[in-house]
């Protein structure tokens, strides 16, 4: 089968394409658990060449690949859910597994959602990720266990017009019903105003905090990182909450006794850093807001096969509009 692989160590991997890799097998320990996917299309994120995972003894041939969109090719013969052969899904694959760009790939249920009719395997293939990351900064992390406001509320997404930076305005704004401030460069913002942002400020700006306003937003939900998370401290509110998602993660993120140095003398302001996990329910949910028009499919770039590395190098690239995603099947 076709199958990308990462050759080299994470330091300095060398993308390349297998056209003869062996087919997959499914989890010795746990075999009657795993669902075989024919994969149509496979997202990419760019930082995952660098993710630990990637190298780990679980994956000796470094495929890479969470984000997948195809067509449920097996069933384990104890299998009792709701999927049927041919059935459409989606899936964000556990990152101690992967191995997603690939023809064909073992998922489990806990990892998989049908695919929305309205959605191509591609649109569906550049969802996951970004829409389950915004969902749980939102819903899980942001107000969690205490109730989200209801009114008033007024909030900043940094990287606003990347992936999951756009999928946060959405959920921010549509779910919610948040005051969104979006921060991106100022040829995303027509862009941004469409997903639903009611202010959009360049962050290339001198003083773009204060366009933001100096401790003026409820919450900050950082996709950036580095310089723009520290600035963006300047803008929540002293009983305001930070979450970011951003890779590298800051020092705190890995550092338990860290504290960011911004919060001196802040200690009503509360901050959060996660990394995503599978959540098949989840994403069936968010599914169902594109289905009915809600929240809008992020947009793609997409490569055939053939041009994985090509796909690699695009997705590599900072500053480029949409999700880049591999097609294993021509959709039709």
């Amino acid at each position: 089968m076709n199958a990308i692989q990462i050759l080299g160590p994470k330091t300095n991997p060398t993308v390349s394409l297998s056209r003869f890799h062996p087919l997959p097998t499914p989890d010795p320990h746990a075999p009657n658990s795993e669902i075989l996917i024919r994969v149509h299309s496979a997202g990419l994120t760019a930082d995952e060449l660098t993710w630990p995972e990637l190298y780990s003894a679980s994956n000796p041939m470094h495929i890479p690949g969470f984000e997948i969109s195809g067509v449920v090719a097996s069933l384990p013969s104890t299998y009792t859910g709701p999927l049927s052969v041919g059935d459409s899904v989606s899936a964000l694959l556990h990152p101690d597994r992967g191995k997603g760009q690939a023809d064909y790939v073992y998922a489990r249920p806990e990892e998989l959602a049908r695919k929305p009719k309205c959605l191509s395997h591609a649109q569906a293939a550049a969802l996951p990720i970004p829409a389950l990351t915004a969902w749980e900064a939102l819903f899980k992390r942001a107000w969690s266990p205490r109730p989200i406001p209801t009114s008033g509320l007024r909030v900043l997404v940094t990287g606003a017009s990347g992936a999951v930076g756009s999928m946060v305005v959405q959920l921010a704004k549509k779910v919610i019903g948040a005051r969104v401030v979006a921060l991106a460069s100022g040829a995303k913002h027509g862009y941004l105003r469409e997903l639903g942002a009611d202010e959009t400020v360049d962050y290339t700006a001198a003083d773009w905090e204060r366009g933001v306003g100096m401790k003026s937003v409820d919450a900050v939900f950082d996709a950036a990182g580095g310089e723009v998370l520290a600035r963006a401290w300047a803008t929540v509110k002293d009983d305001g909450v930070v979450v970011t998602v951003a890779d590298p993660p800051p020092v705190w993120a890995t550092d338990k006794g860290a504290v960011p140095r911004e919060l001196e003398g802040r200690p009503g302001v509360r901050y959060t850093y996660f990394i995503v996990s599978p959540d098949s329910e989840t994403l069936g949910k968010i599914s169902g807001l594109i289905a009915e028009g809600t929240v809008k499919p992020l947009p793609v770039v997409e490569f055939s096969v053939d041009k994985a590395v090509e796909a690699w190098d695009f997705a590599r690239r900072r500053g480029r509009q949409g999700k880049v995603v591999v097609n294993f099947v021509a959709d039709v």
